[in-house]
């Protein structure tokens, strides 16, 4: 069973819809995966997602409620085969904690599978409106697709 896991800085919104989007798509399909996410600070450890992006999951027929803000580890690098970065910030800071280029060839940024070799970030909708919220839960869904072809 192949591993992944999703990674933003407060694990919260982008990282935690990613889960539950290729959770999702686990429990309607035998993809022999395993999702996990994960935030590269510490500001939200143990906390649910925020509410607003808990909505929109609800509104995509999704339930990211009982998920919980963790932060990365080094440890990561030996618990799952694909690490995917929400943004160029957050895999600079998940590549800082590599070991060597095994652990650094398991990192990519994850919108790459939507648009390959671009490099792309998906926004942080924290500080934005709802439509941002849809934005990124649009971006996830496309790649989270892309992804599953790939299998």
């Amino acid at each position: 069973m192949k591993k992944v896991l999703f990674v933003c800085l407060g694990n919260i919104c982008r990282s935690a819809m990613a889960e539950g989007i290729l959770t999702g798509r686990i429990e309607n399909q035998d993809l022999g995966l395993s999702v996990d996410s994960a935030g590269t600070s510490n500001y939200h450890i143990g906390e649910a997602p925020d509410k607003r992006m808990q909505e929109k999951a609800i509104e995509h027929g999704l339930n990211i409620s009982n998920q919980r803000g963790r932060q990365f580890t080094v440890e990561d690098f030996d618990n799952f085969d694909y690490i995917f970065a929400m943004d160029k910030d957050n895999e600079a800071n998940i590549l800082k904690l590599a070991r060597n280029e095994a652990d650094k060839n398991k990192v990519d940024l994850f919108l790459n599978y939507s648009h390959p070799n671009k490099n792309l970030s998906v926004p942080d909708p924290y500080y934005g409106g709802a439509q941002g919220f849809e934005d990124v839960y649009q971006m996830l869904n496309e790649a989270c697709d892309k992804f599953i072809e790939t299998l």
